[in-house]
C-alpha cells in the first residue's frame, strides 16, 4: 500500500511536466488546424496546470482543465471564429461559383452525354440528372460538377 501512495505522490509531483508536454501538443496541432478547437484545450491545460501549482489534488487538476476548456469551447471559440472569418471574401470561385451558372446546349444533352457552353465561356462537357433529354440551342443552368462533367438542367425563363 505504501508503493501506491508513494507513486500516486511521485506524479502529483511532476503532473506539471505532463500540463506542459499537453500545452504544447495542443499548441501545436493548432498550428497545423486553426480552427481554435485546440487552442481552447491548450488553454484548459495551462488552466489545470495553475490548478497543479496551487497544490491541487491530480484529479481536481483534471476536472478544472476539462471544465475550463469546455467553457472557452463553448463561449469563446464561437466569437473568435465569427471575428477571424468576417473578412473572407464572400465572393464563389472554382467550382462553387459554376452551381446556378446559365449557359446553353452545344450538343444534346442526355444523362449519358452532352456539351455546353456556360455564360462565362467555358465548353463543359454535360449530362442531365435525370432521363429528360435537352435540345441543342436550349438554355441550361449548372446544378452540380462531378469531377469535368456539368450537371445540368433545364433554365427556367
Amino acid at each position: 500500500m505504501d508503493d501506491i501512495s508513494t507513486t500516486i505522490a511521485l506524479i502529483a509531483e511532476w503532473a506539471w511536466i505532463g500540463w506542459l508536454v499537453l500545452i504544447a501538443l495542443f499548441l501545436v496541432i493548432e498550428m497545423l488546424t486553426l480552427d481554435f478547437t485546440f487552442l481552447m484545450l491548450a488553454l484548459g491545460s495551462a488552466v489545470g496546470l495553475v490548478s497543479g501549482l496551487l497544490d491541487a489534488p491530480i484529479w481536481l487538476q483534471f476536472i478544472i482543465a476539462g471544465l475550463a476548456a469546455t467553457v472557452l469551447i463553448l463561449f469563446i471559440r464561437p466569437p473568435l471564429l465569427r471575428r477571424v472569418h468576417r473578412s473572407e471574401d464572400p465572393t464563389k470561385s472554382n467550382v462553387e461559383a459554376l452551381i446556378g451558372l446559365g449557359g446553353f446546349t452545344l450538343h444534346e444533352v442526355t444523362a449519358v452525354s452532352g456539351q455546353v457552353k456556360l455564360s462565362n465561356g467555358d465548353i463543359w462537357t454535360a449530362r442531365t440528372a435525370g432521363e429528360v433529354a435537352i435540345p441543342q440551342g436550349a438554355a441550361i443552368a449548372v446544378d452540380a460538377i462531378h469531377g469535368a462533367t456539368a450537371i445540368v438542367r433545364p433554365a427556367q425563363d
